[in-house]
């Protein structure tokens, strides 16, 4: 966890980055060994899609897939950022860990920098679309929505992804967010943020 110490780690922490990239896998183990309260953003943005169409969140509103990005990431940090300051998590030792795809690293430094918590991204940019349509076919299962989609819709989804991975990247350069590619050697990534040294003091 690039040299933090557990007791340096605030009470909540954020997974962040793109579908297939380790994201829920990553919160869900932080939460299982280390007894972290796991939140699924992505299930709340649904559920927003679903029932409260008036907020704008919308997945489908017919915009570009960079552009839906931005919509949902802005309407959704603030959200997040109104979680954390209710301190609701923070009864506990440890809080929460939310995992979240719609969340560009600039709407978390305006919104959300400065509450109690941390991120991470994990992301897929060094990678062709070709590449990053494998990856999905390696790790999609029957419990996500992808798994249902024609390849002709996979391939077209990989190239956006890469291209959300990219600007995440350069986002995170830009504010020294740390971030972590898992197109390659994603098991030994995951081994490594998740030893035991980085999550207890």
């Amino acid at each position: 966890m690039r040299g933090k110490e557990r007791g340096d780690i605030k009470n909540n922490i954020i997974i962040a980055g793109v579908p297939r990239a380790g994201k829920s896998t990553v919160a869900h183990q932080i939460a299982v060994r280390y007894g972290y309260q796991h939140f699924s953003m992505d299930s709340c943005i649904a559920g927003f899609e679903k029932c409260f169409p008036e907020t704008g969140v919308n997945t489908y509103a017919g915009l570009s897939s960079m552009e839906t990005l931005r919509v949902i990431s802005g309407k959704m940090a603030p959200f997040v950022r109104a979680m954390l300051d209710s301190a609701e998590y923070d009864e506990f030792e440890p809080g929460m860990v939310l995992d979240m795809y719609q969340l560009l690293p600039e709407d978390y430094m305006k919104h959300i920098n400065g509450a109690n918590c941390e991120i991470f991204y994990f992301l897929t940019s060094d990678v062709t679309p070709e590449e990053r349509f494998a990856i999905q076919k390696k790790y999609d299962t029957e419990k996500d929505y992808t798994f249902y989609k024609s390849d002709e819709e996979l391939r077209e989804g990989a190239a956006y992804i890469v291209e959300q991975s990219r600007l995440m990247k350069e986002q995170c350069l830009e504010y020294g967010l740390p971030f972590f590619e898992t197109a390659r050697d994603r098991e030994q990534i995951f081994r490594d943020f998740l030893r035991a040294e980085n999550w207890r003091s």
